[in-house]
């Protein structure tokens, strides 16, 4: 049986571009999305659409990783880190606006903007499957798509009244294309603070170039300018599963095995959550 077109991808039609052919719309028909030219790109099971050609990306996060992070974020440790982001949101975008989320995730933080912005509709783009599986339920009003940052997005130019960057690699350019003119966008980073008590312990955490800010300025400032920045820093206390889960759910989990977590002392009873979240504005 075709699976149906989800309602809040339907929301989407009129924005979404062909990622072959690039300039024409996409169009619904039983468990697909077409366009006019014959592109075909199926709609899954679990409601997100896969526009994504030419091979799949590698870097999506794994099974293992999205559960760890399901869990860890439903705890309330990055809570403070969504409000945040929907705040910022919601000071530029206009209650009806459209928010699209790169890198989205599970759709932990697009969905904190959607429950701000009571009349938005967001899409979020990833190119985890397993991710997307969750993205695609995170919200009523919030879609999903399988897609790589570092190519050109498959939206109409102006689409997004709010694009957001939360822990994901960044395509100013597209960023700014996909952007309207009085639209913003909300970066969020990890200061050197972050998970600080992770890096002296378990072996193999990534820890965060002191010269990443300034990356980031200089591959922002040709398309952006700041309008606000906000420093979301407090202690998390931690239980053990809690620790797990957060190794587990970050980058670092891909250059660790089980037996790096299982020395006494290694996983903290407490961490500190130090982010960096900007709203930016276009040039």
């Amino acid at each position: 049986m075709p699976v149906l077109l989800p309602p809040a991808l339907e929301q989407f039609l009129d924005l979404l571009r062909c990622p072959t052919c690039r300039a024409r719309r996409l169009h619904p028909e039983p468990g697909a999305l077409r366009c006019a030219a014959g592109h075909s790109f199926d709609i899954a099971r679990h409601g997100y659409a896969g526009l994504l050609t030419g091979g799949r990306a590698t870097s999506g996060d794994d099974g293992a990783m999205v559960r760890a992070r399901d869990r860890f974020l439903a705890t309330g440790g990055y809570a403070r880190i969504r409000q945040a982001v929907a705040r910022l949101a919601a000071d530029s975008a206009p209650q009806r606006g459209t928010v699209v989320d790169v890198g989205c995730g599970t759709g932990y933080y697009l969905a904190g903007v959607l429950d701000r912005l009571p009349g938005a509709h967001g899409l979020g783009l990833d190119t985890s499957v397993r991710a997307l599986r969750s993205a695609a339920r995170a919200h009523d009003r919030g879609a999903a798509v399988a897609w790589d940052v570092f190519r050109r997005f498959p939206l109409a130019d102006g689409a997004a009244d709010v694009v957001l960057d939360v822990f994901a690699p960044r395509n100013p350019a597209e960023f700014r294309r996909v952007l309207r003119p009085t639209g913003r966008l909300i970066v969020v980073r990890p200061t050197t603070r972050h998970l600080a008590e992770l890096h002296g312990r378990v072996p193999g955490t990534i820890t965060v170039d002191p010269a990443k800010e300034q990356r980031l300025h200089r591959a922002l400032a040709p398309c952006f300018e700041a309008v606000v920045t906000e420093r979301v820093e407090h202690p998390v206390v931690l239980s053990r599963r809690q620790a797990l889960d957060l190794v587990g759910m970050t980058p670092s989990a891909r250059h660790l095995n089980g037996a790096d977590l299982t020395g006494d002392g290694l996983l903290p009873d407490r961490v500190t959550v130090s982010v960096l979240v900007t709203a930016y504005r276009p040039r």
